[in-house]
């Protein structure tokens, strides 16, 4: 199977030893994003929308690069440090779909890169 790397300047570039995304035949794997501002590099977190607005911003211009919008997504994973802020975080995340919901799984963890709230990681088919 012939895997495509995806990097797109409209996502922030990795701050690690990865790709924003890999396209294998019709399946996307997009790696965790946060809440980087790709034209500035600096962090957009004033409170949990903004930084989960900005997750859903990056997240979108990798499935664009890849001729696919979030009607693709089969699969997210959330990764959160405070799952009392999930109720925040899952509005913003939800206005981002339509009717179809992909598969989803949402873990609180100890810390994040740049110590963020919150990263998101989305499978999506072609």
């Amino acid at each position: 199977m012939e895997k495509q790397i995806i990097n797109t300047p409209t996502a922030p570039a990795p701050i690690g030893p990865y790709n924003q995304a890999i396209l294998a035949g019709d399946i996307l794997f997009i790696s965790g994003q946060i809440c980087i501002d790709p034209d500035t590099g600096t962090l957009k977190k004033q409170d949990i929308q903004e930084e989960t607005h900005q997750v859903m911003h990056n997240l979108r211009a990798i499935l664009t690069a890849s001729d696919m919008g979030f009607h693709n997504v089969v699969k997210t994973t959330i990764f959160i440090t405070d799952m009392n802020r999930f109720s925040e975080i899952n509005e913003v995340y939800g206005k981002y779909f339509a009717d179809i919901f992909p598969a989803r799984e949402t873990v609180q963890v100890s810390a994040l890169p740049k110590f963020v709230n919150v990263e998101i990681s989305m499978i999506a088919v072609k």
